[in-house]
């Protein structure tokens, strides 16, 4: 099988920093698949009848691959999902559609959906300039969490501990980038400092982790620093990030759930999750977990 990983480095520009493209570089020889790592600006699309001949890579018409993994998640450009569409017009089976990685960008898109089919989710509110701070405090009250509206691995996202400080955060907002579109999200407490991450392939829950914030911080992301620990994957647990990625038309997903009581509440979800974190305290193999999906799902045997 030949694949093509889109990313924002292409393979002479991978770093050791890159874990998660490299770990698919490493396994993809012992699942007998060629791998090419490819920046989306390398490519070149033509809209045309002839269309097996559409896509060119460093100005050259290539071979189609077998399939196309998109790893920029919430930093997906226009242009990349431009080409992600047209492999997907040529027949090229994309893991995951530009259709739902376009859905997943958007943070309060996806809480409508997901609150629509009654699922637990944050209450959320989006807010525009200027900002009226009594509703926000009626409505959510404080603390809040302030979001932008993409973003991955913990940047755009902000406690606000009470009304002051949410004053000036807006105020330092509206001063900089007055265009900026943000969310805010009710705080759960008991989610404060820790949630989970739950690795979700073609409808299967694989791998589930605690993450933990060091020196009471509020975000515990890996990638912030945060520490990780396996987490038993319960009914409830295995339930929610199967139906949640399945409403949102994810094949490969990173569910993030917050602890709420002896429950939980979706906060986010990623559809180009990162697993560093994951393979480092679950005995998981993330990559070859992928290309035997694929495989599968490809008829490849």
């Amino acid at each position: 099988m030949r694949g093509w990983i889109l990313y924002r480095n292409h393979d002479a520009e991978l770093k050791p920093e890159n874990y998660e493209i490299n770990r698919f570089v490493e396994v993809a020889p012992s699942e007998n698949i060629e791998l090419t790592v490819l920046k989306p600006e390398r490519i070149d699309l033509i809209v045309t009848k002839e269309d097996r001949k559409s896509i060119l890579v460093d100005g050259n018409p290539v071979s189609l691959p077998d399939f196309v993994l998109p790893r920029m998640g919430a930093g997906t450009t226009y242009f990349a999902l431009a080409v992600i569409r047209h492999l997907e017009r040529l027949g090229v089976p994309c893991f995951n559609s530009s259709t739902h990685i376009d859905m997943v960008k958007d943070k309060l898109f996806t809480q409508q959906i997901l609150a629509q089919k009654n699922f637990p989710v944050p209450k959320t509110m989006l807010v525009k300039s200027p900002i009226d701070i009594d509703l926000v405090e009626k409505y959510i009250g404080f603390p809040v969490v302030v979001k932008t509206l993409s973003g991955s691995q913990g940047k755009g996202v902000y406690l606000s501990e009470n009304k002051k400080s949410f004053k000036d955060l807006m105020q330092l907002i509206e001063s900089t980038n007055p265009n900026l579109n943000i969310i805010l999200q009710e705080f759960i407490k008991d989610s404060f400092g820790r949630d989970l991450r739950v690795f979700t392939i073609g409808g299967r829950a694989v791998a589930c982790m605690e993450r933990r914030a060091t020196d009471g911080e509020f975000k515990a992301n890996f990638s912030a620093g945060g520490e990780v620990y396996e987490y038993k994957l319960t009914p409830e647990i295995e339930w929610l990030a199967t139906e949640v990625s399945r409403v949102l038309g994810l094949e490969i997903a990173g569910v993030d759930l917050l602890f709420h009581g002896n429950h939980f509440k979706i906060c986010e979800v990623n559809s180009s999750p990162g697993f560093e974190g994951l393979e480092k305290c679950c005995k998981v193999d993330i990559p070859r977990e992928i290309y035997r999906y694929l495989k599968i799902r490809l008829g490849a045997f």
